[in-house]
């Protein structure tokens, strides 16, 4: 007998961990004191946020899973894996037509791949691609969010 990944959880547990997990990468990735075991939880977490979503969301949910695996694979400095996932956002952006927020955080992801990777001629042009993207955001307030997150990516080395 089989077990599919959907008969582990009920729906509405994959989704509770889902949002869970996710937030709470949130609140780690804030944090300025984490521990090299903190970050692997931070990294864990991130990834079965989405595994979560694989399960039961939509395309927009995994797409921002997909960059949120970005994200924290960019803040801890693993270029090539925060590249991948950006990209697979962007895919999924493209794939299913998402919104133009969702098209602006998945090029911002990029960017910052591009920065820890030391590629500024990607940086610059994945950040005006983000520029182009958020003005197109109705939302005041998303679209300042995702202004804000574009415009913290830089090319600079971290300070230690």
């Amino acid at each position: 007998m089989t077990t599919t990944i959907t008969a582990i959880l009920p729906e509405d547990m994959h989704k509770l961990c889902a949002r869970a997990l996710y937030d709470r990468c949130w609140e780690q990735a804030r944090r300025t004191d984490r521990t090299v075991e903190d970050d692997e939880a931070l990294l864990n977490m991130a990834h079965a946020s989405l595994w979560h979503w694989r399960v039961v969301g939509l395309p927009v949910n995994l797409a921002r899973g997909e960059w949120m695996l970005a994200r924290v694979n960019a803040l801890l400095g693993l270029a090539e894996s925060a590249r991948h996932h950006a990209e697979n956002s962007l895919a999924l952006c493209d794939d299913h037509q998402l919104s133009e927020h969702d098209r602006a955080l998945a090029h911002e992801a990029i960017a910052r791949a591009c920065a820890i990777g030391s590629d500024p001629e990607g940086v610059a042009s994945h950040v005006q691609y983000g520029l182009a993207a958020a003005g197109q955001v109705p939302d005041p307030s998303q679209r300042e969010w995702v202004l804000r997150n574009l415009g913290s990516v830089t090319t600079d080395p971290p300070l230690d």
